[in-house]
């Protein structure tokens, strides 16, 4: 029986690692493989860049362990031009060197967590898990918001007026008040918004337009 503390990991997680350390790099894929993750190394933050860091956000789960200090780019600055192409990856910083205002500033960021070398093998898998766990979800989220979104955009401009007027708590007879149209108009708009967003309920109904105002919302800050 499988342990229902332990998230369940959709197939094809990836824990990609970055370190210049070829010792440390390779130790770290085989630790991960050995507790039954696919892991992916590169010897440096250009090389995950270049190869790597677009496709990572279509994987159904990822996260990144990397290097605090390297030749060229460090882990930081990775970070930072991570953030900078709005690639939202769970993050571990690994470290040989304690920096706890460097930690708290990573962690304020967006990592997840800081280790300093040597780390406990168990703990470190199990913060990967936690990260995998997180990536699916943040994924499984992203996914719903696109659907709501392309919902939405199958109505028409008087639906999605009729729409902002439904989720504001308006009856029928004050969005026919409103948007100076007949209750049996409203009603036809009301059947046809239900309908294009799939929802069979005003909690469906709720959800799909919540979620497309996040998806918006989103769009806009990455703008």
């Amino acid at each position: 029986m499988s342990d229902p503390t332990i998230p369940v990991l959709p197939a094809h997680s990836i824990v990609y690692v970055v370190d210049d350390d070829e010792a440390v790099r390779d130790s770290l894929r085989w630790l991960l493989e050995a507790n039954g993750f696919t892991a992916v190394a590169y010897d440096s933050a250009e090389a995950f860049l270049r190869t790597a860091a677009a496709s990572a956000m279509r994987d159904p789960a990822a996260c990144l362990i990397l290097d605090v200090r390297m030749p060229g780019m460090s882990g930081l600055e990775l970070h930072e031009e991570l953030l900078r192409r709005d690639i939202s990856l769970p993050l571990i910083f690994i470290t040989g060197h304690g920096d706890v205002p460097m930690a708290v500033s990573s962690m304020k960021r967006g990592a997840v967590d800081f280790l300093e070398k040597p780390f406990n093998d168990a703990h470190l898998c199990s913060i990967v898990r936690n990260c995998l766990a997180r990536s699916a979800a943040q994924q499984r989220d992203s996914e719903a918001e696109r659907q709501a979104q392309e919902r939405l955009e199958r109505l028409t401009q008087r639906e999605r007026q009729v729409l902002v007027l439904i989720v504001a708590g308006r009856l029928n007879k004050q969005i026919a008040d409103d948007l100076s149209i007949s209750i049996k108009t409203v009603e036809a708009h009301r059947a046809n918004i239900m309908d294009k967003l799939a929802a069979r309920t005003m909690a469906d109904l709720m959800k799909t337009a919540l979620l497309a105002e996040n998806a918006v919302r989103g769009g806009d800050t990455a703008r």
